[in-house]
C-alpha cells in the first residue's frame, strides 16, 4: 500500500503550528487546542508539529478514559522529564506537585498551585532548551491534570514553551478549556482529499470518483483512507457509490467493528481487554487475558490486522477502533473482562485501576467493591483531586446496597464537588439524596452545601442561606468544630443579602452565635463571641469583645486564616480600625495564593475591594478588581463580569448603568451590592454638589441599619444633609459619631467625627479647631480619601471666610490627593473650588502609571515595594520569566533602569 509522506490540504494549519513553535523557540509562549470531529486529523497534525520540531524537547501525554478519577495521572507522565527543574520552584510549589503526584504525604493542594507549578517547572526548564508539549484525547485527562494544563495554557506567557492539546468538540471540553485558543478543523477541500484518496489506494482511482468520494466523506482524512484499504477501485467507481453514505462518525465506528469482527474470538477478546483498559498497560493486558485463555500471540494478530500498534504499550489505531470493540461486546463479556483487570490491576498493585475495573465488573450493587472505591476516593481528596473524588464518591454511592451510608456518600461527594466550584454538579448529587435517611451530622453536611449552592450561582434564594446554614449548624451540635464553622458561615453567609435576609433576624442569629460560642473554647468561639457581641451588644460593651477577636484572627497561622481571615472585615470595619483590616485582609489573600485557594482569593479581594471604598481610596479598590479579573482569566471565565457598582460609581459611569449593575446584584439575592451601589453613586452626588439627591438615596440607608456598613456612612450623610441645610437631622448623627470615637479610639473614627463637627458648628473659633483635629486624626490614620476630602470642606469653609491663600492650599493639596486616589469627581469639585478662588486648577494628574496595561501596572507596583520577580508571579499567576518580561517593557516606557527608580517614579 503506498504510505502517505506528508499531509495533504492541511498547509495552512501547519503553518499555523510552526508559528506556534517558532514563536516558543524565541521565548514567546503559546498554547492551542486543535478539535474536530473523529478521523478529521488532529493526532497527525500532533504528529507533524512534534516531528518539525527540530530542536525542540517534546513532551507528550495522551488521555485514558481509565486514568481519568486519578487526580494528575496525565501531568504526572507529562512532567516526569522536568523533575530536575523541581529544586529551582518555590517550596510551596514543589510540595503541591509532590503531594498531587503521590510521592510525599501533606495537606491536598489546590488544583490551580498545581497548575502554578506546573508552570513554573516548564518555564525553568525552558530556558535551558526549547518545549513543546503535547496532549492528544484530552477529553480522556483526569480532571485535575485538564484543569493544570488549561490553567497553564491561559497564563503562558514569556517562556520558550508551547502547548498542544486536542480533542473532539464536547460541552466538557468547552467548559474546561475555555480561554485557550482553539483552532476547529474542517474536512480537507476536494482536490487534496481526492489526492489523500488516491494516494492511499494500492489501485489507480479515476479522478472524478476520488472526487466524488471526497465530497462524500465531507473530506474526512481517516474515512477516505480507510475508504481505499476497503474497497477496490471497481467499487468506488461504480455506479451505486454515489448513492451510499460513507463512513463519518457512527458510520465510521461501524467501519471499524467491520474490521474487529473479521478477526478470530481470542483475538476479539484480546482486543476488548485493550479497549476496556485504555491505558495501554501492556503487562495489565496480557495479564488479564492470560486469566481470560487468551493465547500470547493475540496481540500480534491484532497488529498485524491494523488495528492497534504494540510497543511499551498498546496504542489503537484511531479511538473509534477501541470504541467499536468495547461497544459491540455484550455487557456481560465486557464485565468479564473488566473483572479479569480488576484481579490484574490488584496482583500488579495498581489500587486506583483495580476499584475502577471492579465497578465496571459490578452489575447491581456491591458493597465491598463501593469500600474500595470510597478508599480510592480519599486517595485522590488527600492529592486535592477533588473533582476526582467527588466522581468516585459518586460511582461508590451507586454501587452501596445501604441507603443511608448510599446518600451519606453522595452528600461527601457534593461537598468534593463544591471545593471544586462545580455547583450545579454538587446540587444535582443532592438532588438524589434522601434526607429523611441521614443521620444529623450528614443531614447538616447536606444542607451546609445547599446554603453554600446559593453563593456560588447568584441564585436568589442566597437570601435564605445564613438561615440554612444555622440548621445545618444546629445538625452537626454535637461535633463542635464543624458547628461552630457552621456558624461563623451563616453570619458570613447573611453580609450578601444584608437587609433582604430571610429566615432568621439578626438578634436570633446573634444569639445563635453566642450560643454556639459555647460548645468548645478556641479560635472559633472567640470569633463567634466577637460578632455576637457586634450584633448584640450596645457598642461601649461590644468593643472590647470585638477587640480580641481581632487579636485573634491577627494571630492565626495562615492555615487558620484560611477558615476565619475574611469574617475579620466585619469586626475591623465595626472598630474602624482601618490597618488591622488591611493586615488581616492581606495576610489571608497571602494565605490563599500561598495553596493556591484562588476562589479564596477571589472572595477575599472582593471584600478588600468594597473596603476601599470605606475607609481607602478608589485607586485600590480598582487594583483589587483587576486582580479578580486576572484571577479569572487565569482559571477560565469571563472577567467581563466581574463588576463592582459601587467602583463604578466612584470612577464615573453613569447613573443608569451603576444602577443597572445594582439591581442585577440585587435580583441575585447580593443586596449588599445594591446598597453599596447606592451608596457609592450618593457620595458621588456630593462629589457634584447634588446634596438633595445625596440625602434622598443615603436616608434609606441610615433609617434602616445594617451592623458595620452603616456607621461607615454616617460622615457622608452629614454632609449631605448639612449642604442640603438639614442641620437638626445632621445633629445627632454627630452626636452618634462622637460616640463611636470616644469608645474605639480610633484615630480614623476621631477624624470623621471631628470634620462632621465642624461642619454642623456655627462658631467659627470651634469650626476651625475641628477641622484642624480632622486633619490630624486622618492624616495619623493613614486615610488618604477621607483626609483629602477634610482639606477639601476645610479648603471650601477658608474660602467662604474669604482666606484665599489658606483655602488655595487646603483646595490644591485635595485635588493632587484625588488625582492620585483616582477619585475624578471630588478632583473636579476641588478644581472647581480652586477656579472660583481665582486660581489656576491645572489639568487632572494622569497618574504615575499612566501608559501601563493591567500587567505591567501590577508588576510594578509589586516590584517597586521590593518583591522579587517568583512573588510577584505567584500574585499574578504567572511565571518569573513574564513578570521579567512585564518590568522590561515598563522599564523601557519609563526610560528608567532599575528598581529604585521604579519606587521612586510610582511614589515620588
Amino acid at each position: 500500500m503506498a504510505e502517505v509522506a506528508e499531509l495533504l490540504g492541511r498547509d495552512a494549519e501547519l503553518r499555523q503550528l510552526d508559528a506556534l513553535v517558532g514563536h516558543a523557540r524565541n521565548g514567546r509562549a503559546g498554547a492551542l487546542l486543535l478539535s474536530g470531529e473523529p478521523g478529521i486529523g488532529k493526532t497527525a497534525l500532533l504528529d507533524a508539529a512534534s516531528h518539525r520540531a527540530t530542536g525542540l524537547q517534546v513532551l507528550s501525554a495522551d488521555g485514558y478514559e481509565a486514568e481519568s478519577t486519578m487526580p494528575y495521572a496525565a501531568l504526572q507522565r507529562l512532567m516526569i522529564p522536568l523533575r530536575e527543574y523541581l529544586s529551582v520552584l518555590p517550596e510551596r510549589q514543589q510540595r503541591a506537585l509532590r503531594v498531587a503526584a503521590g510521592v510525599t504525604e501533606g495537606t491536598a493542594p489546590d488544583r490551580f498551585m498545581v497548575g502554578l507549578g506546573a508552570l513554573g517547572l516548564l518555564a525553568a526548564a525552558s530556558e535551558d532548551t526549547s518545549i513543546l508539549c503535547v496532549i492528544d484525547d484530552a477529553l480522556h485527562l483526569d480532571v485535575e491534570s485538564l484543569d493544570a494544563l488549561a490553567f497553564v495554557a491561559r497564563r503562558l506567557q514569556a517562556e520558550s514553551v508551547a502547548l498542544l492539546l486536542a480533542s473532539r468538540d464536547t460541552a466538557y471540553i468547552e467548559e474546561h478549556l475555555t480561554g485557550v485558543p482553539r483552532l476547529r478543523l474542517g474536512g480537507l477541500a476536494s482536490e487534496p482529499a481526492a489526492a489523500l484518496l488516491m494516494a492511499s489506494s494500492p489501485e489507480e482511482i479515476d479522478p472524478a470518483s476520488a472526487v466524488r468520494a471526497a465530497l462524500a466523506t465531507r473530506g474526512n482524512p481517516l474515512a477516505l483512507i480507510d475508504l481505499a484499504r476497503e474497497l477496490d477501485a471497481r467499487q468506488l467507481t461504480g455506479s451505486a457509490f454515489a448513492e451510499e453514505p460513507f463512513p463519518i462518525g457512527p458510520r465510521l465506528e461501524n467501519f471499524y467493528l467491520r474490521r474487529v469482527r473479521e478477526l478470530g474470538s481470542e483475538t476479539q477478546l484480546w482486543v476488548l481487554a485493550a479497549a476496556a483498559d485504555s491505558t495501554g498497560n501492556l503487562s495489565l493486558i496480557e495479564s488479564a487475558t492470560g486469566q481470560l485463555g487468551v493465547p500470547g500471540d493475540a496481540a500480534h494478530a491484532a497488529e498485524a490486522a491494523g488495528l492497534v500498534e504494540l510497543d511499551a504499550s498498546v496504542r489503537f489505531r484511531h479511538p473509534l477502533v477501541k470504541a467499536a470493540a468495547y461497544n459491540a461486546a455484550t455487557g456481560a463479556t465486557r464485565r468479564r473482562v473488566h473483572r479479569a483487570l480488576a484481579v490484574a490491576a490488584a496482583d500488579l498493585h495498581l489500587v486506583e485501576l483495580e476499584a475502577w475495573h471492579a465497578a465496571k465488573a459490578t452489575l447491581g450493587t456491591d458493597a465491598q467493591v463501593a469500600d474500595r472505591l470510597e478508599r480510592v476516593a480519599d486517595m485522590a481528596g488527600s492529592r486535592g483531586g477533588y473533582a476526582s473524588r467527588a466522581s468516585v464518591l459518586a460511582q461508590a454511592s451507586a454501587l452501596t446496597p445501604e441507603l443511608p451510608l448510599k446518600f451519606s456518600r453522595l452528600v461527601a461527594a457534593s461537598e468534593a464537588a463544591l471545593a471544586t466550584g462545580a455547583a450545579q454538579v454538587a446540587k444535582s448529587m443532592l438532588d438524589e439524596v434522601d434526607e429523611a435517611l441521614l443521620d444529623p451530622l450528614a443531614r447538616g453536611r447536606a444542607v451546609a452545601v445547599r446554603a453554600s449552592i446559593a453563593l456560588f450561582t447568584a441564585d436568589p434564594a442566597l437570601r435564605h442561606s445564613g438561615a440554612d446554614m444555622l440548621t445545618a449548624a444546629e445538625a452537626m451540635r454535637h461535633e463542635p468544630d464543624l458547628a461552630q464553622g457552621a456558624l461563623i458561615q451563616a453570619f458570613y453567609l447573611t453580609l450578601p443579602a444584608e437587609r433582604a435576609a430571610t429566615g432568621v433576624s439578626l438578634a436570633e442569629l446573634g444569639r445563635r452565635l453566642e450560643e454556639g460560642a459555647g460548645l468548645r473554647d478556641g479560635v472559633a468561639a472567640t470569633i463567634l463571641r466577637g460578632l455576637s457581641a457586634h450584633i448584640l451588644l450596645p457598642y461601649d460593651q461590644a468593643v472590647p469583645v470585638m477587640q480580641a477577636a481581632v487579636g485573634t484572627i491577627a494571630e492565626l497561622s495562615d492555615e487558620d486564616l484560611l477558615r476565619y481571615g475574611v469574617v475579620s472585615v466585619v469586626l475591623t470595619s465595626a472598630l474602624w480600625d482601618a490597618r488591622s483590616r488591611q493586615q488581616c485582609l492581606e495576610r489571608t489573600a497571602a494565605a490563599a495564593r500561598n495553596v493556591g485557594s484562588l476562589r479564596l482569593l477571589d472572595q477575599v479581594l472582593w471584600a478588600t475591594s468594597m473596603a476601599e471604598l470605606r475607609g481607602g481610596t478608589p485607586q485600590r479598590s480598582a487594583q483589587c478588581i483587576e486582580q479578580i479579573r486576572e484571577l479569572r482569566r487565569a482559571i477560565g471565565y469571563d472577567p467581563t463580569s466581574v463588576q463592582n457598582a459601587a467602583l463604578l460609581a466612584w470612577t464615573g459611569s453613569s447613573q443608569e448603568h451603576v444602577e443597572q449593575v445594582a439591581a442585577a446584584a440585587a435580583g441575585s439575592g447580593v443586596e449588599s451590592v445594591y446598597a453599596a451601589g447606592m451608596h457609592a453613586l450618593a457620595v458621588r452626588d456630593i462629589a457634584d454638589g447634588a446634596y438633595e439627591k445625596a440625602f434622598a438615596r443615603l436616608q434609606p440607608l441610615i433609617d434602616t441599619p445594617f451592623l458595620h456598613v452603616t456607621p461607615l456612612e454616617y460622615g457622608d450623610f452629614v454632609e449631605a444633609a448639612v449642604r442640603s441645610d438639614r442641620h437638626a437631622t445632621a445633629h445627632p448623627v454627630v452626636e452618634r459619631l462622637e460616640y463611636l470615637a470616644a469608645v474605639n479610639g480610633s484615630d480614623w473614627t476621631l477624624g470623621v467625627a471631628a470634620r462632621c463637627r465642624a461642619m454642623v458648628q456655627e462658631d467659627a473659633e470651634v469650626a476651625e479647631e475641628c477641622y484642624r483635629a480632622a486633619l490630624a486624626s486622618l492624616s495619623s490614620a493613614g486615610m488618604e480619601m477621607e483626609l483629602a476630602r477634610t482639606h477639601l470642606v476645610y479648603g471650601e469653609w477658608l474660602r467662604r471666610a474669604r482666606r484665599r491663600r489658606e483655602a488655595t492650599e487646603q483646595l490644591r493639596t485635595a485635588a493632587e490627593s484625588f488625582d492620585r486616589a483616582e477619585a475624578p469627581a471630588f478632583a473636579e469639585r476641588a478644581r472647581r473650588e480652586l477656579r472660583a478662588s481665582g486660581e489656576d486648577s491645572g489639568p487632572p494628574d494622569a497618574g504615575r502609571e499612566r501608559g501601563l496595561t493591567a500587567q505591567e501596572s501590577t508588576a510594578a507596583r509589586l516590584a517597586a515595594a521590593g518583591h522579587t520577580n517568583a512573588e510577584i508571579g505567584a500574585v499574578m499567576f504567572v511565571s518569573a520569566n513574564t513578570v521579567d518580561y512585564h518590568l522590561r517593557k515598563v522599564f523601557k516606557k519609563f526610560g528608567i533602569s532599575s528598581r529604585r527608580q521604579l519606587a521612586d517614579r510610582l511614589t515620588g
